[in-house]
């Protein structure tokens, strides 16, 4: 009933242009072996399509779906449908990092959603043409899917249908390699699932008798008409009971991981560290630019979502004292809530973080619409009033009319403005910690002048190692120095005792 009653509000073609264009966004590689179009899913076992009914195969080929509107929000300096051009293009990188084959692509201009089908009928009969035409037993959509939709595309269509989110979700499941992350996406993945569970057949068969009646067996079961008694609970109910259990184990779990990071996070907080998050859309190059500031070799890809789990490093600043600095998971446009709600713990880094760098990609000519994204997100974080820095990766990709244009604009800004640096080469790396320094609120440098016993010669070796000595001499068996220290060291080794005079110099501003 629901798949006729969507072919018929699907009908309905008026006030809509459809472009297909299978090879303008990308370029298409020929796969040497086809594949037949499943079954579709509603029949398997719960467990089974809980666990394989939304994941790609490596070699699975996809035909992408992208839809927008005529009276859709436009973007300053963007023609109309060029935003959703983009984020067209961003679904084939992200299919791509699903391990899945772009075989086609399709986009069309409505003036509204169908609420049945979201394209329509007649599209859906191009869709089902285009995805035969290419072998592409997957169809993925560039939006979220209502249930009642996604059902309807799939009986239209006979391919297995999945939509942004879901996408999204195969993706981070791939990448998740902490207990944490893992749990997570399990959690995403089961409340995604559970308004989409559906099923035929006896084994779902409902309870007998009339509405209000008591039900075949109860009280008032003897209104219950004759052979429609069921089994019991209907099938759908168990499988929903069944998730709702998994569900609230897992967010115990998770609570669980929680309190074990804040322990340690409180350990960290014993020598105060100040925290800094990288943030940014995903691909600016925050893995790239973390490796440049940490000297880490954590995983650097161009596919989209490579870094999942959070990863930590010590840095040490021009002022000799030391921060952490925090690689997160990058942002994208239209990121659903419970994405950003199961991934509460990871996004905790940036709650926690004293300063955030926010990692844009200066060579995307709309760079400033990716921005204003992760500040969205931000915003939803909590977290907009936090210390920030702007920094603009990938100089390198520029041209020299772009760079000195990019020069002169962010001229007038002064100290106040963006960074400008290339992670890969390590140009302005040198510059962006000087301006990491001085925007640390946490653990300022003090400048002392001080007159120690030669005698003391742990307190000397660490002033050197976690300080900057600006000037030193040795006077019969004592060492006097002028040195920059931060405050929690200075408080750790006393070292007001040995003042030079009783002297010592303001926090470095």
């Amino acid at each position: 009933m629901a798949a006729s009653a969507g072919r018929h509000a699907g009908s309905r073609r008026g006030g809509k242009e459809s472009i297909i264009c299978s090879r303008d966004l990308t370029r298409r590689t020929r796969c040497h072996h086809s594949h037949e179009p499943p079954p579709p899913h509603n029949d398997r076992p719960f467990l089974s399509s809980m666990k394989t009914q939304h994941a790609t195969s490596v070699s699975e080929r996809a035909l992408l779906v992208g839809v927008t509107w005529k009276r859709a929000r436009r973007v300053p300096g963007m023609p109309a449908g060029e935003q959703g051009r983009e984020s067209l293009a961003e679904l084939v990188e992200l299919a791509r990092s699903a391990g899945a084959e772009v075989a086609a692509i399709m986009y069309q201009v409505r003036e509204s959603a169908d609420p049945a089908t979201l394209v329509g009928r007649g599209k859906l009969d191009e869709i089902r043409a285009e995805a035969t035409a290419h072998k592409a037993p997957l169809i993925i959509f560039d939006g979220n899917l209502s249930p009642v939709q996604q059902r309807n595309i799939e009986t239209a269509t006979e391919r297995r249908v999945i939509d942004r989110t879901q996408l999204i979700l195969d993706i981070f499941a791939r990448h998740a390699r902490s207990r944490e992350g893992q749990l997570q996406v399990e959690l995403a993945q089961l409340n995604y699932l559970l308004p989409r569970l559906t099923g035929r057949g006896t084994a779902m068969s409902r309870l007998g008798g009339k509405s209000g009646a008591g039900g075949a067996g109860g009280a008032g079961g003897g209104a219950g008409r004759i052979g429609v008694r069921g089994p019991g609970e209907k099938k759908l109910e168990t499988d929903r009971g069944r998730i709702r259990d998994r569900v609230s184990r897992i967010q115990a779990n998770i609570e669980e991981v929680r309190k074990q990071r804040a322990l340690r996070r409180e350990a960290r907080n014993a020598v105060p560290l100040g925290t800094i998050a990288l943030v940014g859309y995903t691909n600016a190059g925050k893995s790239t630019l973390f490796n440049a500031l940490s000297r880490a070799e954590v995983l650097v890809s161009s596919r989209m979502f490579a870094t999942l789990d959070p990863t930590i490093r010590t840095i040490r600043l021009p002022s000799n004292r030391r921060a952490l600095v925090s690689d997160t998971v990058g942002f994208i446009r239209d990121l659903p809530k419970g994405l950003l709600t199961a991934f509460r713990a990871t996004l905790e880094e940036v709650q926690e973080a004293a300063l955030i760098l926010h990692v844009s990609d200066v060579s995307n000519p709309h760079h400033d619409e990716l921005d204003e994204e992760v500040d969205k997100i931000l915003r939803e974080l909590g977290v907009a009033d936090r210390p920030k820095l702007r920094v603009l990766n990938k100089l390198d990709l520029l041209n020299s009319e772009q760079r000195e244009t990019l020069n002169r604009s962010l001229a007038c800004a002064g100290e106040t403005g963006p960074v400008l640096v290339s992670a890969m080469t390590g140009q302005g790396i040198d510059d962006l910690l000087r301006h990491i320094d001085a925007a640390l609120p946490i653990d300022p440098v003090v400048t002392l002048c001080l007159r120690l016993p030669l005698a003391e010669g742990r307190t000397l070796a660490l002033i050197h190692a976690l300080g900057r000595v600006l000037h030193s001499a040795v006077e019969d068996s004592h060492m006097t120095m002028d040195a920059e220290v931060p405050a929690s060291i200075a408080r750790r080794l006393r070292l007001s005792r040995y003042a030079a005079g009783g002297t010592s110099r303001p926090p470095r501003t």
